[in-house]
Order: structure tokens, then C-alpha cells, then sequence
């Protein structure tokens, strides 16, 4: 029986070898790679600064405290994204306070964010779910007005790009936020293995990131002073530093992005045109507008339920028999049990619980050929032509 998961990584002869060559060289990590996988990475989203930590939960996490978000600050972000946009906030001692999306795009709301502003918000986090941009215009706007912080979680949206007027602005280049925040996980469109990492246009920010990622640590021209060996910690930081090895292995494959992104939304073009035939029995995604150009991590397909005689359990379940690797993304994060301290409850955004009831993310990766996906939706198709 053929099995697709979701999501893969791609690794080729050319990222071995580069892996390799670091591996012989003399640093395995802190060394010279890590700056040259920042920089590759900034020039790509146009950016001025980039800060490679070990995953896109500790960039989210040092993204946050290098605002000095802690308690009684409250940052507002979506219901559906992965659990880490949130736990982040929580780690920093703030409130998560969740916005609906728009049941379309699946991105945040803009006017739904306007509606949670209090006297403690501090951030807005969009997420720019699938590699969809969010409304970044919007939501920067809005900021303003409010003196808000924005932090982009751009972890699905790499290769991903909006249009404000006639300038199309790469997501991760910060014209409409301070921060944007990447993961290199394997299922995303470049891996590092595990790995993220945070862009910014301020310096000042820049060094708080680097120090944050070492245990706080600074050494700088007034630690010079004291001798080459000094350093100083001023602020608590982690250890979230990334080594050399993956910093190589990232970038071969930051080289060959665009091509992994073309081939994205090959397939999901592919999927467009055989899903017409299933007709209203299904909702497809959006990927590209006149506004905004997705980076295809996801294909998230929306099952009609109301016209199924199936819940969506069951044709999950029969995909996976038949080696469909369907997925969920993602279970709104106020039904965790956790955030109940924080009185959310299920069911609490309409449009964010219809999307969760229907949604099913279907394989997308490289390797994926034609054939492949047209085996993929005739499957799919049969299954749910069963439950008609």
C-alpha cells in the first residue's frame, strides 16, 4: 500500500555533503555557519537582522521577553495555531487573550483583535496560518493606534509574500512589525532539523535576542574593557543556541527554497483543479490573491459536513487505513484543559469552531509527483462519495 504523510522533509546529496563538511570542520557550534545562516536569512526576507535559535518555540519565547512581555501584559493572537504562539506568552508570566479568525483565510480577524484591546494588551501576534500573510497593513495600523507591539509568527510563511499599493513585501522582511518569528522543523519548507529563528530591523532588539538565546550573557565594548574573557549577564536567557551543523544543513536548503515553494504550489494548484469535481461537498483553501501570495506549508481542505452522513473522525480514520496521512491543524487552543485557568472554554469563536469541525490537512511536499496526488484524491474522493 503506497503511505503519504502530511509533511516531509527533502534532503538531497548536496545538504549531506555541506552537513559533512561542517562536521570535519573545527566548530560544531557557536561558530561561523550560524552567523552565515542569520545573514542568508535576513538578506532572503529582507531584513536587517537574523537570530537562528534551536526551535520557533524558543524564538517565540525570546521574542516575547525581549519586549519585557510579563505579568499583567495580555498579547492577543489566534485560536488556531500550534499550542507553542501561546505557551510562549504564559512563559513570560502574560495572559494569551485569543481573537476569532476569518472563516476564509483562517488568519486573525483584524476587527476581532480591535475588540480584545484592554489596558493590558502589550503584542499582537498573527499567525500566518498555512503560509497565508495575514493583513499585515491592517493589524500594523491598528498597533499604531493603539500602541500596540506586533510579533509576526511567521513559522508556516517563509517564501511567503503581501502587496501594499505596488510593493510586494516578503513576510519575515518587518515592514509591519518588529519581530517575525520562523521554524525550521522538517515538516516546514526549509528544515534546520529542529530549529528557528526570529528577524528584526532594530539593533537594539538584535542584541537582546543574542544574548537572550545564551543565558543573557553580553560581551560588548563595555565588557572589553575588563578583558577578552569577560562577559556579563544581565537579563535571565536560555540556552537556545543552535549549532553549526544545522546552521550548514540550512543553508543548502535556504538555496534551494524557492524551488521547494514553486513545487507547493504545483500541488496545490493540482489539488484546485481535481477537487472542482467534488463541487460544494468540500471548501478549498486560498493560496494566491491579487494581495497575497501563500507559501503553501499547508493544504488544509474543508469537509461540508452538513451535507456528509460521516463526522469527519471517521473518513480521518478510513484515510489513514488507506496510507493518507490526513492531519488536523489545529485544535482550537482554548479546548486545551490548561487554558482553562485563563476562562476560555470550547465553542467560545464561532467562525475558528466551524473551521476546526471541518478542516483536513492533506500531503504536501516536494517529492509529491502528479501521479501521486491524483492517487491521493481519488482516494479521498471514494471515501467520501461512501458518506454522501
Amino acid at each position: 500500500m503506497k503511505r503519504f504523510s502530511y509533511g516531509k522533509q527533502f534532503i538531497d546529496q548536496e545538504d549531506i555533503d555541506t552537513v559533512l563538511e561542517s562536521l570535519k570542520s573545527d566548530w560544531l557550534t557557536q561558530g561561523p555557519k550560524v552567523k552565515e545562516f542569520e545573514q542568508s536569512l535576513a538578506d532572503y526576507c529582507g531584513a536587517r537582522f537574523a537570530v537562528a535559535v534551536n526551535s520557533g518555540t524558543s524564538a517565540l519565547h525570546i521574542a516575547y521577553q525581549a519586549i519585557d512581555l510579563g505579568k499583567d501584559d495580555e498579547l492577543i493572537t489566534t485560536p488556531i495555531t500550534f499550542l507553542a504562539t501561546a505557551n510562549a506568552a504564559v512563559y513570560c508570566g502574560a495572559k494569551p487573550v485569543l481573537a476569532d479568525i476569518d472563516y476564509n483565510s483562517v488568519n486573525i480577524d483584524p476587527e476581532k483583535v480591535w475588540q480584545k484591546i484592554s489596558s493590558k494588551t502589550k503584542a499582537v501576534v498573527p499567525v500566518h496560518f498555512a503560509g497565508l500573510p495575514c493583513d499585515m497593513q491592517k493589524i500594523s495600523d491598528l498597533a499604531q493606534k493603539n500602541n500596540l507591539i506586533v510579533i509576526e509568527d511567521a513559522c508556516h510563511a517563509l517564501g511567503s509574500s503581501y502587496k501594499v499599493e505596488n510593493e510586494w513585501i516578503k513576510v519575515g522582511s518587518c515592514k509591519h512589525s518588529k519581530m517575525a518569528v520562523f521554524s525550521f522543523h522538517p515538516v516546514k519548507n526549509i528544515t534546520t532539523g529542529e530549529g528557528g529563528a526570529i528577524t528584526t530591523n532594530d539593533e537594539s532588539l538584535y542584541k537582546n535576542l543574542c544574548a537572550l538565546r545564551s543565558h543573557g550573557m553580553y560581551k560588548d565594548e563595555a565588557t572589553a574593557k575588563k578583558g577578552k574573557w569577560y562577559y556579563e549577564m544581565r537579563d535571565l536567557g536560555y540556552n537556545y543556541r543552535i549549532t553549526d551543523l544545522q546552521c550548514a544543513l540550512g543553508l543548502s536548503q535556504l538555496k534551494k527554497l524557492d524551488e521547494f515553494i514553486n513545487k507547493r504550489r504545483e500541488i496545490a494548484s493540482w489539488y484546485d483543479e481535481l477537487f472542482v469535481e467534488l463541487g460544494d461537498l468540500v471548501k478549498l483553501p486560498i493560496t494566491t490573491t491579487e494581495r497575497f501570495q501563500s507559501a503553501c506549508h499547508l493544504y488544509v481542505l474543508r469537509l461540508n459536513t452538513d451535507k456528509l452522513i460521516s463526522n469527519r473522525k471517521e473518513i480521518f480514520n478510513e484515510l489513514h487505513e488507506r496510507g493518507i496521512g490526513v492531519q488536523i491543524h489545529y485544535i482550537p487552543i482554548n479546548h486545551q484543559p490548561f487554558y482553562k485557568k485563563f476562562h476560555y472554554e470550547p465553542n467560545m469563536f464561532e467562525n475558528a469552531e466551524k473551521y476546526y469541525s471541518q478542516c483536513l490537512s492533506l500531503p504536501i511536499y516536494y517529492k509529491l509527483e502528479k501521479a501521486d496526488i491524483e492517487y491521493i484524491f481519488n482516494q479521498i474522493k471514494e471515501v467520501i462519495n461512501n458518506y454522501k
